[in-house]
């Protein structure tokens, strides 16, 4: 009907109007009246698939804004703004068409429907549009242009698929007669109510089904340029974390998101063309060279359209000397000591899977901690064996010799402090008897539980505890000014570890200072 070129829509519509004219000829058949009711039953359920689908898109876009809500927050925006605006449109269509239905005793009994009364007095009034048939106008006009300028504003190229414009132009139409006239009074005014109906129903599957292409191309637009091979970078992935000297580096260089379909045009290597590729892939093989870093540069080209792109490859690897001997350490020194757990490091370079054994040696939390108790080992040496396996399959083992100890001798304490000391009379009276290990690398609580104590011209007196009881706060006071007492024969024991016997505890003197 309308002249120029036209989208399969608006052709679609001509159709219609064809049999709109073939039905007045007619006189209204009750048959073709029916088949309209028929359509715009159709027509809903049309409008509801696209309706769901555009909730399934909105509710993907959500998710990738959680993912990546750099990339898509602003997509969400503008598809949540063209989201509104077509609720905006669907709701004002679907109120007027509840208008419309009213008018009718039975909505679905189509064959009463041939009456354009109703919607003629809706839109148009002595000839002219009604102010309901500009606001229907409006209406459209709003979505069309608000569309349209999201479209044109950000996404040009979708404005050039969903011509939104034509989809919905509003202008004069000329009819086939060659007459101008306005675009409302040739689209509904003289047609039958259900003929009206199906129109409006059409026209709300039209916007939902111009929501869901324009979704579609946001998100396929997006993704497009998320999987553009530009917006990667080469990684070079080693057969092996380490290589020893004398070996050749094996490996591979590959994309951040492998495309087993991908063609290299070159790939440059250390100043090496590469000629083995394989499923998107490049295959390196090459002398590791000798001990120390070494870096690997290099780029991967490919034609992506017409131009040639170009990927930088940085890479870096270490070459380790092939390993003859385990490092086997004690963290304290190079002996172990009864009555103690001897923390040990044990490790051989640039094997993982390292095994350990001797007597009392055990592992802990981490890769390649031990501790070793050595209480009840009566020999003054310990042997520890490790073994490992390389890469290759080769199989290294070492031993080490570790000599055994005995805890050193305590010393006994007075106020902390040992050997001579000067105090006076009641301070000694309320003082604790200790002992410790000067000088020694383990941090051990030792726990005195008697002594011996002496005033000289005095018997000696038996104490059980580490504090001066009655008998010998009585001798201490017959002590004269300057004279030395002793503490001695003081019995300890390792705190968490009363099984192990200590060597003698050394003595303390005191001076009375009064």
């Amino acid at each position: 009907m309308a002249s120029g070129k036209q989208s399969p829509r608006q052709k679609m519509i001509n159709l219609m109007y064809l049999v709109f004219i073939a039905m007045m000829a007619l006189n209204m058949s009750k048959e073709v009246l029916t088949a309209f009711g028929l359509m715009n039953e159709k027509l809903n359920e049309t409008q509801a698939s696209y309706s769901q689908r555009n909730e399934a898109l909105m509710a993907g876009l959500s998710n990738k804004v959680e993912e990546q809500p750099a990339k898509y927050t602003s997509i969400k925006e503008d598809a949540e703004r063209i989201s509104e605006l077509s609720g905006n449109l669907n709701s004002y269509i679907a109120d007027l068409k509840s208008q419309l239905n009213t008018s009718v005793d039975d909505a679905t009994d189509y064959e009463t429907m041939d009456k354009s009364n109703t919607l003629d007095e809706m839109f148009f009034q002595s000839g002219v549009v009604s102010p309901k048939g500009e606001e229907f106008l409006n209406q459209i006009e709003a979505y069309r242009d608000g569309v349209a300028e999201i479209l044109q504003g950000e996404y040009p190229q979708i404005a050039n698929e969903v011509n939104i414009q034509q989809e919905f132009a509003t202008g004069e139409v000329t009819t086939r007669e060659n007459v101008t006239m306005p675009w409302l009074y040739y689209h509904y005014q003289g047609y039958p109510l259900i003929a009206s109906i199906t129109k409006l129903t059409q026209m709300q599957a039209d916007v939902e089904s111009t929501e869901s292409a324009i979704l579609s191309s946001m998100l396929s637009g997006q993704l497009e340029s998320e999987v553009s091979l530009t917006n990667y970078q080469a990684i070079v992935i080693p057969d092996k974390t380490a290589f020893f000297s004398g070996e050749n580096f094996t490996g591979r260089v590959v994309l951040g998101r492998v495309d087993n379909t991908l063609q290299f045009e070159n790939v440059i290597i250390n100043g090496n063309e590469v000629e083995s590729t394989d499923a998107g892939q490049v295959m390196l093989d090459f002398p590791a060279g000798n001990v120390g870093e070494k870096e690997i540069t290099g780029e991967l080209q490919f034609q992506e359209g017409d131009s040639l792109v170009r990927i930088p490859v940085t890479s870096s690897y270490a070459v380790i000397p092939k390993p003859n001997s385990a490092v086997i350490s004690a963290d304290k020194m190079n002996v172990v000591y009864r009555g103690v757990q001897n923390p040990m490091t044990i490790s051989i370079p640039g094997v993982s899977n390292v095994t350990a054994n001797a007597p009392g040696l055990r592992s802990t939390s981490g890769t390649g901690n031990y501790v070793m108790d050595v209480t009840t080992l009566q020999a003054r040496e310990v042997t520890i064996n490790v073994s490992g396996e390389l890469p290759g399959g080769e199989r290294v083992s070492d031993s080490k010799t570790f000599r055994v100890k005995d805890i050193p001798r305590p010393v006994g304490t007075i106020r902390g402090e040992d050997g001579s000391v000067s105090m006076q009379r009641n301070s000694l009276e309320i003082a604790n008897i200790g002992a410790n290990l000067p000088d020694f690398d383990f941090d051990l609580d030792l726990n005195v539980t008697g002594f011996s104590f002496k005033v000289p011209g005095q018997p000696t007196i038996r104490i059980n505890g580490n504090k001066l009881d009655d008998r010998a706060k009585s001798a201490l006071r017959r002590a004269g000014r300057g004279e030395s007492v002793q503490i001695f024969d003081i019995q300890a024991q390792l705190a968490g570890n009363s099984g192990y016997k200590l060597k003698q505890v050394a003595p303390v003197f005191i001076e009375l200072t009064n």
